[in-house]
């Protein structure tokens, strides 16, 4: 089974691809499998979050494209700034993994959260798309 050790060198053609959720694209060890159905291990730096078009390598010389699965979003749109800047403190207070877009946040569906968001003036869909939330302040990418 190839392992995925490092980050591949910028330019690094993937032959290759991993499709993976928001989950586990957080996990540094993980047993997965390529899209292709081979069997992959990761074994990362911990506490990097993969993000999609990240291109992961090992030993083999494998180059591996990381594609950002689709699932469940709950995405509130607006032009009001104060309104969403009001909604993302108070799910960033909860510590809630957020998508921020202009006029829009999204983060992993949460009937709970849901329900917050429209209480503060917000509409709310659910949507199936890549989640790629906000890395944090004092990550610098890779």
């Amino acid at each position: 089974m190839p392992k995925l050790t490092e980050f591949a060198p910028p330019g690094t053609e993937p032959t290759r691809t991993l499709t993976l959720s928001y989950q586990s694209r957080t996990k540094s060890r993980l047993l997965a499998k390529l899209d292709n159905g081979e069997d992959v291990g990761l074994f990362l730096e911990r506490g990097r979050v993969l993000r999609g078009g990240d291109v992961l390598t090992g030993q083999e010389g494998l180059g591996v494209l990381i594609i950002a699965a689709e699932e469940m979003v709950s995405v509130a749109r607006t032009d009001d700034r104060l309104l969403l800047a009001r909604a993302c403190y108070h799910l960033g207070n909860r510590h809630v993994a957020l998508q921020i877009e202009p006029g829009e946040l999204r983060y992993l569906t949460d009937h709970v959260l849901d329900d917050m968001v429209r209480g503060l003036g917000l509409v709310v869909y659910h949507e199936s798309a890549p989640f790629e939330p906000e890395s944090g302040a004092y990550d610098h990418g890779h």
